[in-house]
């Protein structure tokens, strides 16, 4: 999720036109185009596996001071009390920041190229390691806590998680759940145009489904099999209907920046950032924000920083800020969060894997789309495919197409190697035939013994 940071004055939005203009201030030729990663992993004591609270010896806190020692500078936020909370963590490979019950992610930098994207992610772990080392935890990369409750889990010091909070079990019946017990990794990607962005984001909606099954990690809760195998993207089904889902105007005749920017509007609000701290205006209208009616802000009109927050509170499969998000990806080891952008990269950043992995998808119906990203929590690759066969039935071609994507884009490091190896995790699971989480389970019911503690020594960092 997004941290605050304080920044100069912003302008007054003035009128809807502005908000509209927003995402044409994203547009960018090819030349320019960035691939920004992110991942978050789950915190645990090494000696009993609990998760560490912010302030305790040895903790939260203290594992984001800890990296300061390799020139990351700490991003402070007011807390409800009054105190001052390090929060966060700026530096040249992006920023370091927290989920709700102390997740950590690396948000990395905009980057050119997937070689220096894993060379950052490789940076990352090895300081986080090495910090662990010292301070006695360890990091998991999955989708969701294996076996913690809510209760056992800590909540960090951050002003808009306790607005989430509170508002979140009034929409949905798992929305703690995401908060709380769930981790992920996302790729943001450049559009040139309107009708660059319009396409990328029809691709991305359609073949969020195959990128979820692909990346599913989460077929446990609180030490038992739940089910699914992608529990994490089960959780936003009944999370906040107003402010998930597939999003079935994007494949309407004439969708573009105007239309997402009233879908924006029509979301509740979470919160205004005001002198350093968070106004609750959960469940109120950016509408009435617009005509200075908002009613803890009576006669104040919202700037543009106040806009920029507020599309940061949806939550769809894909979503649009001054960038492209792609957010269907449970979390995982280090080659899968650098297979992840490999995948987006491959398919929408080149022309013809675009128009090709287009034609694979644009005569699926809404309802066939919405059927699909249905089924593929509790059956990944063996999700039904709109017109018949599986998920699986695709998956090879479509790696194929992110395949010529990266091959043509002609990206090699110093040994000479194109962008093109980094999917070869992705390959090895469309081989097997197995997912993730399926590979977790076959070890829970087997040489596990259905001790889900030894996930601990099998998916750490």
């Amino acid at each position: 999720m997004t941290t605050k940071i304080a920044a100069a004055a912003s302008p007054i939005i003035e009128s809807r036109d502005q908000l509209i203009a927003s995402f044409a201030r994203g547009e960018k030729p090819a030349d320019r185009w960035r691939i920004g990663t992110e991942h978050e992993k789950f915190v645990y004591r090494t000696a009993d596996h609990r998760a560490p609270s912010y302030d305790e010896p040895g903790g939260i806190r203290d594992l984001l001071m800890a990296l300061t020692e390799h020139g990351w500078r700490p991003v402070e936020e007011i807390g409800p009390d009054g105190s001052t909370n390090v929060i966060a963590l700026n530096g040249a490979d992006g920023s370091v920041s927290l989920e709700p019950a102390g997740q950590f992610e690396l948000s990395g930098a905009p980057l050119e190229n997937l070689h220096q994207t894993c060379a950052e992610t490789g940076r990352h772990l090895q300081q986080v390691k090495a910090a662990g080392e010292r301070l006695g935890v360890g990091f998991l990369g999955l989708g969701m806590w294996p076996d913690k409750t809510r209760v056992e889990l800590p909540v960090m010091p951050k002003g808009r998680y306790g607005i989430m909070r509170r508002h979140m079990p009034r929409v949905g019946n798992l929305g703690l759940d995401m908060m709380l017990r769930t981790c992920t990794i996302q790729v943001n990607l450049d559009y040139a145009s309107e009708a660059d962005m319009v396409k990328k984001f029809r691709v991305g909606l359609a073949l969020q489904p195959l990128a979820t099954a692909l990346f599913a990690n989460s077929p446990f809760t609180e030490g038992k099999p739940n089910g699914m195998l992608s529990f994490r993207s089960h959780i936003w089904s009944d999370t906040d209907p107003q402010r998930t889902g597939m999003l079935p105007f994007v494949f309407e005749d004439g969708f573009g920046y105007e239309r997402y920017a009233d879908y924006m509007l029509d979301v509740p609000m979470y919160f205004v950032y005001r002198e350093g701290r968070y106004i609750d205006a959960a469940g109120l209208s950016f509408r009435d924000f617009l005509r200075g009616e908002l009613s803890v802000l009576p006669g104040e009109k919202p700037t543009l920083d106040d806009w920029t927050d507020h599309l940061s509170t949806a939550f769809p499969e894909v979503r649009l800020k001054t960038f492209l998000e792609m957010r269907g990806a449970d979390g995982g080891p280090w080659n899968r969060i650098c297979a992840l952008p490999a995948f987006w990269v491959g398919l929408l950043y080149d022309d013809a894997a675009l128009d090709a992995a287009w034609d694979l998808v644009k005569h699926w119906t809404l309802e066939e789309r919405q059927a699909l990203r249905d089924a593929v929590p509790a059956m990944a690759l063996d999700a039904p495919l709109p017109g018949g066969g599986r998920l699986r039935d695709i998956a090879g071609a479509v790696l194929d197409i992110a395949h010529a994507g990266l091959a043509a884009r002609g990206r090699f490091n110093a040994s000479g190697d194109d962008e093109t190896g980094f999917l070869e995790p992705l390959r090895e699971i469309v081989r097997s035939g197995k997912v993730p989480a399926e590979m977790l389970l076959d070890r829970y019911h087997g040489d596990w013994n259905g001790d889900v503690s030894r996930i601990y020594a099998e998916a750490r960092f």
